[in-house]
């Protein structure tokens, strides 16, 4: 059996040649001879594909790069070119011939050499159909409505791969599936993967509508950014104003590496006593008309949210799983915090005042949505307002 990691002899456009072939009506051994391949390949791509194309038969745009282009960057990289010389000569952005020699680098002889059949290859299984299980059983009745022969569950098509992918066949069907994933995820951890903390009334779909309008102030969304050795800072984002808050998490008494307890409380910094103590410390210090509610991803960091409303007086929701765009304002604020605080770096090592000297730089951008007023200024409004009318209802 061929090595499912070494590249065969063709390429994506003999396999679009090929179907266009059959297409034309030529049988499957004189349409892998049109396209200069053996008689006996052409039998067995049309035997693996059932006799449906698996490749769309539209050339690739000139968007990508071909063979004979990756020919060329194989020819130059190996004769010592830089990227910016190879993109010049081929007419071709040096971050896409950069990109090119990154994620096709061979390092099976010890060296990161790029190799142009292996770098083709790889971007033919690009384009290969891939169909979910669930797209195949639900297609075949529209491509064969008056054949019955043609119907299957998912389910069952999902045993066939899944039990045949535990012997010989393993890798090259691993390499089919749209995930990739060579096990199938037990349906009991599926549902075990909610937090039992959160329950229906304090999901986002239950937040009041003023949440979602900026002109009332005091909504708040929040989230965690993480580091090496799981370090953390936590966010806060006023909705109306953009304003940001930086919660300190430095690592507890007793963390060291190796030496947890089982069962023991999290001392890494952000664990759910850390997180409310934080967010409650911040919070606390404004006005009861800034702080409606709070909105966070359903991280085991805001376990304690019972303790946290209770000790602020702010309502906590939790967006629904995998959804950050409900968060869309501390999603947009960590992407500017991370020119700050990068990714792969140890977040804890960042003291209090270091933290608020970024959120103050922050703060003192102007911002398009406020009308190129800061979130400092804007804030400062609210507040004086606040301030202004507790005085005016004051007998």
């Amino acid at each position: 059996m061929r090595s499912p990691g070494r590249p065969p002899g063709w390429s994506r456009e003999h396999v679009r040649q090929f179907w266009e072939a059959i297409a034309r009506g030529f049988s499957s051994e004189e349409a892998a001879v049109v396209v200069g391949l053996s008689p006996a390949v052409g039998g067995r791509w049309f035997r693996q594909a059932g006799g449906m194309a698996t490749i769309s038969q539209a050339p690739l745009s000139g968007r990508y790069l071909s063979f004979a282009e990756r020919e060329d960057i194989a020819l130059l990289h190996a004769a010592g070119s830089g990227v910016c010389d190879i993109a010049r000569q081929l007419d071709r952005s040096p971050s896409t011939i950069s990109r090119e020699l990154r994620r096709n680098a061979a390092t099976h002889s010890g060296a990161l050499e790029y190799r142009a059949s292996t770098a083709q290859w790889h971007a033919d299984r690009r384009w290969a159909n891939a169909w979910s299980p669930e797209q195949i059983a639900n297609r075949l009745p529209i491509d064969f409505p008056d054949d019955v022969s043609m119907r299957i569950s998912h389910e069952a098509i999902c045993q066939a791969l899944y039990v045949q992918g535990r012997g010989a066949l393993r890798h090259e069907l691993i390499a089919c599936l749209r995930t990739g994933r060579a096990l199938r995820v037990p349906r009991a951890r599926t549902r075990a993967r909610g937090k039992k903390f959160i329950s229906p009334e304090i999901m986002i779909s239950e937040q009041p509508a003023e949440a979602d309008d900026r002109a009332v102030p005091g909504h708040w969304e929040g989230e965690l950014i993480l580091g090496l050795e799981s370090s953390a800072i936590g966010t806060l984002v006023e909705r109306t104003t953009r304003f940001t808050m930086l919660l300190h998490l430095p690592r507890m008494e007793g963390h060291r590496p190796g030496r947890r307890v089982h069962n023991g409380p999290a001392l890494a910094g952000h664990g759910a006593q850390a997180v409310r103590d934080a967010i409650a410390t911040s919070i606390a210090k404004l006005p009861e008309q800034l702080r409606r509610s709070l909105t966070w991803d359903q991280g085991a960091e805001m376990a304690q949210h019972a303790q946290l409303r209770i000790d602020t007086g702010i309502a906590i929701y939790f967006c629904d799983p995998q959804s950050p765009w409900q968060r869309g304002t501390n999603e947009n604020t960590n992407g500017l915090l991370r020119q700050y605080f990068p990714k792969g770096t140890d977040l804890s090592r960042h003291s209090p005042e270091e933290l608020a000297a970024a959120a103050a730089t922050l703060n003192s951008r102007p911002r398009k949505t406020l009308s190129w007023r800061t979130p400092t200024e804007a804030f400062d409004d609210l507040l004086r307002s606040v301030v202004q009318a507790s005085v005016a209802t004051t007998p």
